[in-house]
């Protein structure tokens, strides 16, 4: 079996968020970047518990980004993963990226291809649905559960009210959550030995993006608690009713 895990960098969640170029543009100065959470600790973890289960699955990293986005591919082959592939593009549009993650899986033959269920940037969750559908793969989102059985993947995901468990054959792509595996950190030995794991560089392929940034602006700033006196009741009712707006 060969797993195909994707792989995005995002700003950590402490960064200060600021816009440049008339707000069209994030502003990176300063930035510290990590691997988005939902690829690393689910979606990565998972498929590197898989591959201990058994040796014989072929473990591979995709990343669609620059040359900047080395040094977290480096930390993702660290925690385990036998190579790493970069398509070299900044491009942030949801059908570029999907189309160059679907590329590479059609060429490398990949029977499992999972994602997060989304980059904590842009919470779009888009990605998976769209590989799935130029891949014509089956495709199953939000998974909370994980295995393997008789040659085919037994699935839990999260539903409106609960959970669904799914059985599906391979090829299949499933966007992870919270659930599917625990967070690992690397040890010494993972980080050296990823200095030395193939990592390899490929220009992307020809695609119309379908959007474009018009502007960004940050949410508005909060108000102030205001405080009401325990022997005023109808004053918490109006401040309710007339400005939170929540009865």
């Amino acid at each position: 079996m060969k797993i195909l895990v994707c792989i995005s960098k995002t700003p950590d969640t402490t960064a200060k968020i600021a816009f440049t170029d008339n707000n069209t543009k994030f502003a990176t100065d300063g930035v510290q970047w990590i691997i988005n959470p939902y690829d690393e600790w689910y979606a990565l973890v998972r498929a590197i518990e898989l591959k201990e289960a058994d040796p014989s699955i072929a473990l591979h990293l995709l990343n669609v980004g620059g040359a900047d986005s080395e040094p977290i591919i480096r930390k993702a082959l660290a925690l385990g993963g036998d190579e790493a592939i970069r398509v070299n593009s900044e491009e942030n549009d949801s059908f570029f990226v999907a189309s160059q993650i679907a590329n590479i899986a059609k060429e490398g033959g990949y029977d499992l291809v999972f994602t997060g269920k989304e980059t904590i940037d842009y919470n779009g969750s888009s990605i998976g649905g769209m590989v799935a559908e130029l891949l014509g793969n089956t495709y199953i989102s939000h998974a909370t559960k994980f295995d393997l059985q008789d040659g085919k993947a037994l699935v839990t995901r999260e539903i409106e009210g609960g959970e669904e468990q799914c059985q599906a054959a391979f090829p299949l792509v499933v966007s992870c959550q919270k659930g599917m595996a625990e967070q690992r950190i690397p040890n010494m030995k993972g980080i050296m030995g990823a200095r030395t794991k193939p990592l390899k560089v490929v220009e992307p392929i020809a695609v119309d993006s379908m959007t474009s940034v018009v502007s960004f602006e940050l949410p508005p700033a909060k108000a102030g608690v205001k405080l009401v006196s325990a022997d005023q009741p109808e004053e918490l009712v109006r401040l309710l009713r007339e400005e939170a707006k929540v009865i």
